[in-house]
């Protein structure tokens, strides 16, 4: 796919960009190379290749889900003004 001048213009329009018109030869270069590199891309065969989920082979650490704080819920309702059946008490809101 070849670009123009108008094309640069038009995309630096769609990305709000303020290009100006002595730097506009060097995007439409970037932007073919650009374009040209994703056309070589497409024409590789792909067929059998699975998708992945991320680009390198990433393994997360995971730790065993195991409570370590002790259980305060007594203590901090202790000092609560109206607690029932393990539940603070709010003073309703909306009526």
């Amino acid at each position: 796919m070849s670009l123009n001048l108008a094309d640069v213009k038009r995309i630096a329009h769609l990305a709000r960009i303020a290009v100006e018109e002595d730097e506009m030869p060097g995007y439409l270069q970037q932007l073919s190379n650009i374009l040209s590199l994703v056309e070589e891309m497409q024409a590789v065969d792909t067929t059998g290749v699975e998708p992945m989920a991320h680009a390198q082979d990433v393994v997360l650490r995971l730790r065993s889900d195991v409570a370590t704080e002790t259980d305060r819920r007594a203590a901090y309702q202790a000092v609560a003004p109206q607690v029932e059946a393990g539940l603070y008490l709010v003073p309703k809101v909306i009526e």
